[in-house]
Order: C-alpha cells, then structure tokens, then sequence
C-alpha cells in the first residue's frame, strides 16, 4: 500500500505539474529561460569563486558576457538571417516548382507507372498532394509552437524578465539546492541523491555538449554553403546547426532542404550539387567521430527518437515554453526508468526469489 500510495502522489504531482505548465505557459516563458540559461551558466560561475571571486562579482562578469555576445550576435547576424528567411520563404513556391518538374518528368512518370503497374496514376498531382499534405503539417506544428507564446505581454518583456531571473537564481543557486536537498525524506535522501546526480550528469553532458555541437556544426555549415555559393546559405547552415540539438535531426533536415535548393539552382551542374550534399556528409564524419565523442559522450542516455518525440510532444501541447523542458524532462523520465529497470531485475519479481538474487 505504501509504494502504491507513493505511485500515486508522484502520478498526481505530475499531472498537476502538466495542467499547471499549460494554464499558465504564457507566463512561464521568461522564467523557465531564465532557469535554463542559470543552469547552463552556474559551472562558470562556480569556477570563478573557487579562483577567489565573489558570487555576485562573478554572476555578474559571466551574466554581462553572456549578454554581451548575444546582443553582438542580434546586431550583426539576426539581421541578416531575418532578411534571408523572408525571401526564402517567398521562393519557396517556385523551389517546389522547379523540383516538381525535375522529378515529375514523362520519362520518370512512365517507368513509375511500370513499376508499381498503374497506367492511371498522376504523379504530378500525387507529387503536390503530398508536399501540400507536408507543408500544412509542419504549418500547424508551428502555429501550436506560436500560439504557446504569442500571449505574452512583448518580446521586450522577455529579454527584460530573463536576464533579472538568471541573475536571482545564478546567486542563489546553491542556496537553493541545499533548501530543496533539507526537504528531502531521510529514509530516500541517498538514492535521491543518487538519481538527482545522474539525471544532473545527463543533462550536463548533453544540454552543454550538444550546444557547442551545434554551434560549431551551425557556423561550418553556414561558412562553407555560403562559400559554394548556395542561395540563402547561412540561414540554411545556422538552422541546421539549431536543429542538430537533436542528434542528425539538423544534419538531416538541412541536408534536405540545401539539397533541394543546389538542385533548383545549380541543375544540371552535378559538381555544385556534389559539393552542397558533401558539406552535411563531411560534418556529420566530424559530429560522429570527433565533436560527439569528446563533448558530448557516450553516457548520455538520451535517445534521438526519444528526444524528437519530446520536443514534438511538448512543443504541441505547451508552445515554446515545452520546447525548453523537454530535454530535462526526458533526461529526468530517462534516469527514472533506467533505475526503475535495475530495481525490477534485483527484485523477487524478476528473479523468483525472496532476496531478489541468484
């Protein structure tokens, strides 16, 4: 009755912790950025006062850096990608045209008709039914991701709102922990400890790699797909770079779209195209072989179909502010059902023994 009791207050807990997260989603931006980006910055701070600094002289130096590059970052590079976006998605009609007739010829409209033995289909028609079907999926995934935040007061009342609370958390952030770990049940406070460790390991290893990662990979891409001479190049490099959050997610989908967009622009010079597609190849044999192993590591436990799985569910039901919890909820679920497992097979339910062992 006791565990069932302790199932049932931690299924309720989370049920309350859902509905509470999509009440108030709007409200909650702002602040779940600003924990994000406080957990992302405490090591440095951290290892500043371990130099001698004080806590507040070093969460200031590492907060007003971190401002610092990103509004050196919105200065020069936000304005371009915002011009690029504009005029990509105004071609983006005539990039499906152009790769509409390339691939729906007569020739390859009658060797389909051969192969799957149809002499009625239209591939035309079958072709733009299925970008349309696309195109109106991925619109309504990013209306939901859109209406997740659009009731907030303003944009400005974000980048106010963050920084105040990153820097509240960053000062008192150990202050906090120790507050929740006396808070703990004495009986469960070490294995508490334990998975709080663990689930902290994840999500260090991942949130911090994977975003240096995608950094690097966002600005080689951009680089050298400007330098081939790729119409909107950077945009498609530093998207790509983003989305590599989730492991091949970006190195895919940017390959995809610059793919599609070397062969409406450079067909039919094959070279131009082959330099395009050996971009992504190259700096997915860097991510796999150099950058993943010594950033992000081999324990990270995070799954890339479990991720793109979170990030779509939360991203749906909780707009951009799901999009911000679902790689530590992930990470968090992960660890829980990794310890869960290893309970289950020490158990007597498993091992058909009283002590659990064999």
């Amino acid at each position: 009755m006791n565990f069932q009791r302790q199932v049932l207050f931690w299924v309720g807990a989370l049920a309350v912790f859902v509905l509470f997260a999509w009440v108030l989603g709007d409200v909650l931006l702002p602040f779940v950025a600003g924990m994000a980006l406080a957990y992302f910055l405490n090591p440095l701070a951290d290892r500043l006062e371990r130099h001698g600094m004080h806590r507040l002289v070093a969460t200031l130096l590492v907060l007003g850096a971190f401002i610092l590059v990103f509004v050196l970052a919105a200065i020069i590079v936000l304005p371009l990608l915002g011009s690029q976006l504009l005029q990509f998605i105004q071609r983006i009609p005539e990039y499906f045209r152009l790769l509409q007739d390339l691939i729906v010829t007569e020739s390859n409209q009658e060797w389909i008709r051969r192969m799957i033995g149809s002499d009625t289909l239209d591939l035309r028609k079958s072709v733009g039914d299925l970008v349309g079907q696309g195109a109106a999926w991925a619109g309504t995934f990013l209306q939901g991701i859109w209406s997740g935040g659009r009731a907030l007061l303003s944009l400005v009342a974000v980048l106010v709102v963050t920084p105040i609370v990153t820097l509240y958390l960053l000062l008192d952030w150990h202050r906090m922990v120790n507050k929740v770990d006396s808070w703990l049940p004495r009986e469960h406070r070490a294995t508490i400890r334990d998975l709080a460790r663990e689930i902290d390991s994840v999500l260090a290893g991942f949130i911090r790699g994977q975003a240096i990662v995608s950094l690097f990979l966002g600005m080689f891409y951009a680089v050298m797909l400007t330098l081939v001479g790729l119409n909107f190049g950077l945009l498609i490099g530093f998207a790509a770079g983003l989305l590599n959050f989730v492991p091949y997610l970006g190195s895919t989908t940017g390959l995809l779209i610059a793919g599609g967009v070397a062969f409406a622009q450079f067909w039919p010079d094959w070279p131009w195209i082959g330099a395009v597609i050996g971009i992504f190849l190259f700096g997915q044999f860097v991510e796999g072989y150099f950058l993943q192993p010594k950033l992000v590591g081999d324990r990270v436990g995070l799954h890339p179909v479990w991720l793109i799985f979170a990030l779509f569910a939360f991203g749906y039901l909780l707009g951009f502010v799901g999009l911000l919890i679902a790689v530590p909820l992930a990470a968090a679920f992960g660890v829980l059902v990794r310890f869960a497992l290893r309970q289950y097979l020490t158990s007597p339910l498993y091992t058909g023994t009283k002590s659990g062992k064999r």
